[in-house]
């Protein structure tokens, strides 16, 4: 069983517990007793962590070889069962323009094309980022920033970047509108920032099913490898 990969976990699941809204949920009421941080048990050479917080979010953590997966949301239980379902918790990403200080745009734009990078600054790029580019004419084209956070757009010479509008790729919420710097409009290349740098981070799973039974919490899935494994609380100390 590894253990080292965990030594500042608890300091990080009590840290994301900030960023979820209460949310009313039925699990916190019928069944009070589940609430807690587990332990998986049984699963050689893995090491995974669940914590069932009281206002109905959870937060999950596993790591084996060189992989390291999370996911966090909401959890909720009908009979025996306990179900994880991944998400943001009903927010949706902010951003702001990077700071000059902040760029390490190493070359232009190529002629014809506008480029926004969508990312956190020294951490990495987001990706999944739908990106509205608005011209000082009113022309509008839009692109998907890719893993590289590039969304890349062409635009006639004759137009200028004025503004650009950013949501999650499927969102329903509106466009957030940012402007763009001249120095930025003007090389046609230009940064933002996620304010929030969890959601670089993917999500492991989108469901999880877990058994409640005797000592913990079970895998239903036969397919996968935890399956084989218990979460269980740790002892009590007497």
């Amino acid at each position: 069983m590894k253990t080292s990969r965990f030594s500042s976990l608890s300091c990080l699941l009590a840290c994301a517990a900030l960023a979820w809204p209460l949310a009313a949920s039925a699990a916190d009421q019928s069944a009070p007793s589940l609430p807690g941080h587990y332990y998986l048990q049984g699963v050689m050479e893995t090491g995974s962590e669940l914590l069932l917080k009281k206002d109905g979010t959870f937060e999950w953590m596993l790591s084996y070889g060189i992989t390291d997966q999370q996911a966090s949301g909401a959890w909720s239980v009908a009979g025996d069962t306990l179900t994880l379902v991944s998400g943001n918790g009903g927010k949706e990403p902010q951003f702001r323009v990077f700071e000059e200080a902040e760029m390490r745009i190493q070359k232009a734009a190529e002629a014809g094309q506008w480029v926004a990078i969508v990312g956190f600054p020294r951490l990495g790029p987001m990706a999944g980022v739908e990106v509205t580019f608005e011209a000082h004419s009113g022309k509008t084209a839009t692109a998907v920033s890719a893993a590289n956070g590039d969304a890349i757009v062409h635009m006639p010479a004759s137009e200028r970047w004025v503004r650009a509008g950013l949501r999650r790729q499927g969102a329903q919420a509106g466009y957030q509108w940012l402007a763009v710097p001249p120095p930025r409009a003007q090389e046609r290349i230009a940064a933002f920032a996620v304010t929030d740098s969890q959601w670089l981070r993917g999500q492991a799973f989108q469901k999880l099913a877990l058994r409640v039974v005797k000592g913990g919490l079970q895998v239903v899935d036969a397919d996968s490898s935890l399956a084989r494994g218990l979460y269980a609380k740790p002892a009590s100390k007497q």
